[in-house]
């Protein structure tokens, strides 16, 4: 299913959406955690990169099981190079459930804000103050707790990007 497309490895494809999408959806969970002014602004995007982040890990490492596969099966791979891959592959699971913690727990806060939005009196003709309304009324241990849960997330989602995207470069450039 994810193993080409238009004759090219799926893999190298699909995993510039995880690039992308992942990185974002950490600095959009904990600037929408810490920051309620930006709620506003910014909420619909980390909504959206809530579900679209998880998803595009799903495709990278499923495209990378795939890609895995197909270089074993036509004996394109040493067992340097199978160890190396087995190495990325173990990276890029734990980013894809890592990724799925970061937006299980992003949008548990959306909804959390969005619930205390809807419950909190808004002035006449202020699209933002709604959301801001419900974010200030929320009790601090709870702004400090989503905080500290979306940084200390985003810091182990980012740590696996980072070694995922690492041992993939490594093999590329160094061979199988």
């Amino acid at each position: 299913m994810f193993n080409t497309i238009l004759g090219i490895p799926a893999h190298p494809l699909l995993i510039h959406a995880a690039v992308i999408f992942i990185p974002l959806l950490i600095v959009g969970a904990i600037v929408y955690a810490a920051w309620p002014p930006f709620h506003g602004r910014i909420g619909w995007a980390v909504l959206a990169l809530a579900i679209v982040a998880p998803f595009s890990a799903l495709f990278a490492k499923l495209s990378g099981q795939d890609l895995r596969n197909r270089l074993i099966a036509r004996h394109e791979v040493s067992v340097k190079g199978l160890a190396q891959i087995t190495q990325h592959n173990s990276y890029g699971n734990h980013t894809f459930w890592w990724t799925i913690g970061l937006g299980v727990a992003t949008l548990l806060v959306l909804g959390y804000y969005w619930r205390l939005s809807q419950a909190a009196p808004a002035p006449a003709g202020d699209a933002t103050a709604t959301s801001t309304a419900g974010a200030a009324a929320a009790p601090a241990a709870f702004r400090i707790g989503a905080t500290v849960v979306t940084l200390v997330l985003g810091a182990i989602v980012g740590y696996y990007v980072l070694k995922t995207g690492d041992t993939g470069a490594h093999i590329v450039w160094t061979g199988l």
